[in-house]
């Protein structure tokens, strides 16, 4: 995901969002984000196997 950034740029990034946001409130975005990325991944992964099962399904209905 960070692929192209690298790590003096993700260190820049963290700099920033300190001078910005505040030492007390990184947490809480860090938290947030985190979640937001959780719930994203189980979106995408359920789509995915949804997909998938209706996939499989079809191949079922062309078998018989």
């Amino acid at each position: 995901m960070f692929s192209n950034i690298g790590f003096p740029g993700l260190i820049l990034i963290l700099v920033i969002a300190l001078v910005v946001f505040g030492p007390s409130k990184l947490p809480e975005i860090g938290k947030a984000v985190g979640h937001s990325l959780r719930e994203f991944k189980n979106a995408t992964r359920d789509l995915v196997s949804d997909e998938d099962n209706k996939k499989d399904e079809d191949k079922r209905k062309q078998i018989q």
